[in-house]
């Protein structure tokens, strides 16, 4: 490197994870093996949002930048052979989004160094990736608690004639999830014609929106099911489980450019059926706890208000107590499953029957890997890892960067908090950029 043999960038206690509102701290050394004057060394903290219209693009079409601080660290002078070091410290705006990275744009936060040097001489400078992680509650999320269902009829038509309809209905148990559990689906198909369906599929979907001039969707299937077919005039029901890989989570707030959407379609191929649930995607599980706490708080504001409304108007009658709410079983989910459990799964030759036993198994589940997007925190409960950043750059198309794991402070949102863990490699997308056909994303619970 010409008169500077090192030039790095080193975290306090070689952390690389932060949260909103945290400050970020570390030193700037260097090496020098020649006297280099300087003009000045500055660090800079930034961090942004970049969008792309192409994947493996050069350039950012959109960019949204969050933050911008320089700092400078040590002023016009010479610096003399040897080592120096050059501390640093940022404080992290409390509204920066979490980090994210995708095939059509990437939310990068980064730690820059500088020294300016005299007129013709080289200027050096070096820079470290750190990523951000602002925890997803399920539990803060608005009508949350409770299954999704979905429920559509269509008209089964062969060589232009209606042989009748066929009703398909589908329901989740919750409609918020973290990395490791379990999503239970189960739909039932009524087929009141006279041929037999095609085969009943089910898929966990990720839709991620980039906003451009013209928007790109990336849709891909994480996760993908398989049953059997419905013969005619017959009504089944299919049960099936799907994991929840470590993915992105649902909202990125603080972020205007890139929304994430996550929903488990169901559909069948003959006649072409479709019905979607949607779902959210988090860092917090959900929890029964929180929901006694927030009914019961419902229950005494309820009651605060009709008591103030009665002493109103008749102040000598006392309001009375309002019922206390029926005690809910204690569930806990601190211990997620990793993988679904090895019993039978249902969806065969002629479905379930609905008063009947199962005739035949068959289970195909496969889960995309090119279906991950970039997010620190998200992971299996099980498979905790630890490895550093392998790509500090923040252009476009550089490939994923890497994140530690997470500091312990982290682990204290109530709970059950999933840890950091790495994602899969990229793979480019196979999906067009132009926008699906729209969801039916209708929740009837």
């Amino acid at each position: 490197m010409g008169k500077i043999d090192a030039f790095d960038i080193v975290f306090d206690n070689r952390k690389e994870v932060y949260s909103p509102g945290e400050s970020i701290s570390g030193t700037v050394t260097v090496t020098v093996g020649q006297k280099l004057p300087c003009k000045a060394v500055k660090v800079n903290c930034n961090g942004f949002c970049g969008i792309t219209n192409k994947v493996n693009e050069t350039t950012w079409a959109v960019e949204e930048q969050y933050f911008n601080n320089t700092i400078s660290v040590a002023d016009k002078g010479t610096l003399k052979q040897g080592n120096h070091t050059f501390p640093f410290k940022f404080l992290i705006p409390g509204s920066a989004p979490s980090s994210f990275e995708g095939n059509y744009g990437r939310i990068v936060y980064r730690i820059r160094a500088f020294i300016d040097t005299p007129r013709f001489t080289k200027d050096y400078s070096t820079e470290k990736a750190f990523y951000l992680l602002d925890p997803l509650n399920l539990n803060k999320i608005p009508d949350i608690w409770g299954p999704c269902s979905s429920s559509v009829i269509q008209e089964f038509s062969y060589l232009l004639l209606k042989t009748g309809t066929v009703i398909l209905k589908a329901q989740i148990d919750k409609k918020g999830y973290t990395p490791g559990q379990i999503i239970h689906l189960s739909a039932t198909v009524h087929n009141k014609s006279e041929r037999s369906t095609g085969n009943i599929n089910a898929s966990l979907m990720q839709r991620v929106t980039y906003q451009t001039k013209r928007p790109i969707h990336d849709v891909r299937a994480i996760a993908e099911l398989e049953g059997g077919r419905v013969k005619a005039s017959k009504e089944i029901e299919w049960k099936e489980q799907i994991i929840v890989p470590p993915l992105p989570q649902s909202a990125l707030v603080g972020c205007d450019l890139i929304k994430v959407e996550y929903l488990v379609k169901v559909s069948l191929k003959s006649p072409n059926v479709l019905l979607t649930l949607p779902l959210h995607i988090g860092n917090v599980s959900l929890d029964n706890k929180f929901q006694r706490r927030l009914s019961s708080n419902l229950v005494e504001d309820s009651t605060s208000t009709s008591a103030s409304a009665n002493a109103s108007f008749s102040p000598s009658l006392a309001p009375k107590p309002a019922p206390r709410p029926a005690p809910r079983s204690r569930l806990s989910d601190a211990n997620t499953p990793s993988a679904p459990p090895p019993e039978c799964h249902q969806g065969a030759e002629g479905g379930t029957p609905m008063n009947g036993s199962l005739t035949n198994k068959r289970h195909s589940q496969h889960v995309s890997p090119s279906g991950f997007s970039y997010a620190p925190g998200l992971s299996f409960s099980n498979s905790h890892q630890n490895r550093s950043s392998t790509n500090p750059e923040g252009t476009p198309g550089s490939g994923s960067t890497r994140a530690p794991a997470p500091p312990s402070s982290l682990n204290t949102a109530s709970p059950v908090l999933t840890p950091i863990s790495l994602p899969p490699d990229y793979e480019s997308s196979a999906y067009p950029q132009e926008a699906p056909p729209s969801y039916d994303e209708s929740c009837n619970t």
